[in-house]
Formats: C-alpha cells, sequence, structure tokens
C-alpha cells in the first residue's frame, strides 16, 4: 500500500476514535511542549547571557586586567577567596609598563568604578554607580550617546568636570528638563552634563542605565578608587588570534613588574567573555539535558498509551485487518496508524511550545529563543514515539491468519 494512502487510512481512524486519539495526542503534545519551552528558555537565557549580559560587559575580542576576576561564576572556595584578596592591586604605575607592551593595532581604558552621592536642583540626592574612566573606554565597551556628545581627548587629560549619564540617571535627576548643560554635582562637586548615554536596557528585570561616566583624571576617581588604585585594565584587539597573543603580552608584562619568578601562579587576572561564560557553559549543557530527560518522561506515558490504543485497536478491528491483509496490506501499513498519531501529536506539542516560551518570555524576566534543533529533536522524538508504542501491536496484527481474522465479526 503507497505511504500516503497508509496514512489517509490511519487519519480516517483516528476520525472515528476521536476520544482516544484525544488523550493520545495530549500525551505526547505535552511531553514535546515541555521539551521545545524548557530547551528555548535555556539558549535564550544562554544567548542573553553571551550578548546582552557578559557580552556588554567584555566586548568582543578584549579582556580585562583585574587583581581578581571581575565576573565570577560558580563554587569559589574560601582559600581562593583568601588568594585573591592577597594579591596586589591594579595601578596607576601599571597603565604605562602595560600600554607601551601593547601591539599598534591594541586599543586599551582604565576604570575605577564605586557608588557615590549625586545632587542636583530638581531631584533628591541618590547614590549613583560612577564609572572613571580613561584612554578608548566607549570605543571598547561599544557605548555612544542618544543625545549630547562624548568627552574629549583634552577633558579627558585635564580632568575635566563633564558627564555622561545613564538614561534612569536623567529621569531621575532631571525629570522635566534638558540635562544637556546642566549641573550634577558628585561628592559636592559641580559636573557639567554632556551626554546622555544609549539605552542599555535591563538584566532579568534590573536597569543598567542608572550609571555616570566621567574622565579618570576628575576628582571623582578619589572617591571610589585611593592611591592610585585601580579597578582594572581592558585591552581589545582586532581579531581573536591578535587578543590570544596581546593576553601573553601584557600576562610577561606583568609577571616582569610585579617581579614574578618562574614557576610562580600569576598574582592577576586576564578575564575573557569565554572564560566568564565557561561555568554557564556547563550549567547550561546541563540544563539543556534535563529540559530533553524530563519531558521524555510525559513521552514514554504517551508511548504506554499509544500502544495501549493500539492494542485495543487490533482487538476491536480483527475483521478489519483481515480483510486489509487479504488485500495485500503490511505491517508498515498497520504501523502508520501509530507513528501518524504520534506525529500529530508532537506538531501540536511544537506549536504549544512555540506558545508557552513566548508566554514565558513576556510575563517574566526570562529570555526565550526557540533552537531549530530542538524543534528537529520534537518531531524526531514524536515519530519515535509512534514507532516504538506501535511495532508490537503492529506485530500482533501482522500475525494475525487473514482466514481466521475474516471468520470474526
Amino acid at each position: 500500500m503507497p505511504l500516503f494512502e497508509a496514512i489517509r487510512l490511519a487519519l480516517a481512524q483516528i476520525r472515528v476514535q476521536k476520544l482516544k486519539s484525544f488523550f493520545t495526542l495530549i500525551g505526547v503534545a505535552i511531553g514535546v511542549m515541555f521539551l521545545i519551552a524548557i530547551v528555548s528558555i535555556v539558549e535564550g537565557v544562554g544567548r542573553y547571557m553571551e550578548d546582552d549580559l557578559i557580552g556588554k560587559l567584555i566586548t568582543k575580542n578584549s579582556f580585562e586586567l583585574r587583581q581578581r576576576p571581575n565576573i565570577q561564576m560558580g563554587d569559589i572556595d574560601e582559600s581562593e577567596w583568601r588568594s585573591w584578596r592577597s594579591r596586589p592591586r591594579i595601578t596607576e604605575e601599571d597603565v604605562p609598563v602595560v600600554i607601551a607592551a601593547l601591539p599598534p593595532s591594541a586599543r586599551w581604558s582604565i576604570e575605577g568604578s564605586g557608588n557615590v552621592t549625586f545632587e542636583s536642583r530638581y531631584a533628591k540626592p541618590r547614590r549613583v554607580t560612577i564609572q572613571c574612566v580613561d584612554g578608548a573606554w566607549f570605543d571598547i565597551k561599544n557605548l555612544g550617546v542618544s543625545d549630547g556628545r562624548l568627552p574629549s581627548a583634552q577633558e579627558y587629560e585635564l580632568g575635566t568636570p563633564v558627564v555622561v549619564i545613564g538614561e534612569e540617571t536623567r529621569k531621575h535627576f532631571f525629570p522635566s528638563v534638558n540635562a544637556i548643560g546642566r549641573e550634577l554635582r558628585i561628592g559636592r562637586v559641580p559636573y557639567t552634563v554632556i551626554g546622555i548615554a544609549e539605552k542599555q536596557g535591563s538584566v532579568f528585570g534590573m536597569s543598567m542605565d542608572k550609571f555616570a561616566i566621567v574622565p579618570y583624571h576628575t576628582p571623582a576617581h578619589r572617591l571610589v578608587n585611593r592611591f592610585k588604585v585601580l579597578d582594572g585594565i581592558t585591552i581589545q584587539a582586532p581579531t581573536m588570534q591578535d587578543m590570544v597573543s596581546t593576553m601573553e603580552v601584557v600576562r610577561q608584562t606583568m609577571r616582569i613588574q610585579h617581579k614574578l619568578r618562574p614557576g610562580i601562579p600569576d598574582d592577576f587576572s586576564l578575564q575573557t567573555k569565554d572564560s566568564a561564560l565557561a561555568f554557564w557553559k556547563k550549567i547550561q549543557g546541563y540544563l539543556v539535558l534535563a529540559g530533553i530527560a524530563l519531558p521524555a518522561i510525559g513521552l514514554i506515558v504517551g508511548s504506554i498509551v499509544i500502544m495501549n490504543i493500539m492494542l485495543v485497536a487490533v482487538a476491536e478491528r480483527t475483521h478489519e485487518i483481515g480483510i486489509r491483509k487479504a488485500l495485500g496490506a503490511r505491517r508498515s501499513d498497520i504501523l502508520a496508524e501509530s507513528t501518524t498519531l504520534a506525529v500529530i501529536g508532537a506538531s501540536v506539542g511544537i506549536a504549544a511550545g512555540f506558545g508557552l516560551a513566548a508566554l514565558i518570555a513576556a510575563v517574566s524576566p526570562l529570555p526565550a529563543a526557540v533552537a531549530l534543533w530542538s524543534v528537529v529533536v520534537g518531531v524526531l522524538v514524536g515519530a519515535t514515539v509512534g514507532i516504538i508504542s506501535g511495532v508490537y501491536p503492529a506485530t500482533r496484527a501482522a500475525r494475525l491468519d487473514p482466514i481466521a481474522a475474516l471468520r470474526q465479526e
């Protein structure tokens, strides 16, 4: 019997047994739905972490030189914490040494950050995260302004008290007036607002636009890092290969700067986006496995239901099976019904999985990104469930003697 004819007969039989088919479809659909939804959320969070969260903190082809890793994920025991805290801080004296060792194509920036009280004539004082920067900080972070301008090279060099603020900072301190050109007091020192940074959005519901950025040599840097201490130096190379070689140059330079003998571990951190995401990638793999394994329980239940229905169908339709076998039906033709049923259930589950993932992304801060491979897996799993659960009933039907089957009513 042609494949399409077998599927047509299978669909006709499904319509006859609506209630049984409905419950079978539900079993398969729920399993596939949760597979698609869970994998979509895990994939979405993974892309969000890589592109929007970590990707904004450590940009493409860049790395950070710090006392200890800026982004810390995973289990860190007390001894490792003590080791990090005992390391020497990165200081202003390290900057010219590192810059001199960099290749001409590399870009660099320095940063000191902390929370400082801000004041304006138009709002109550509030503590805001401030970043004191120098070098190509805005270029490396790929951050521009939606209004106004960025600090000039002369303002960086002279430590002119100018400030670029985030959108949330602007809304609080200048709720009803244009902020550009107005005064914002930082640690009671007046600064002139020269730019409004492009919106950065939010991270799991928390705004990333509550910040202010000033040239490093302004008085504010003494409020966040004293004794010529820096939070870190960021270096960006044109390509990944250049970044790897530049990292090794910086490592050797800092080892010489800190007078570390061969065999002594580094007393500083060089962190890239990949190293910051290493622990998350490991967790993500476990979550994907869980996202496949847990819905599999529902699919097993669905396969048992399908097998039960097929066994009942074989018992109830012995006469029909005898006619079909007498006309040349094969075991694969009888198997088509269970496979068709499972594939329809998987298709319904895929559509429901898309909807559930979109719903979760809409009502919660969890992002979702449907992975194409999960859709393919959903269809294959549904077909496999149908085939496996239909093999035994189809085998029983195939073993029926056509003559004996035709005698039954």
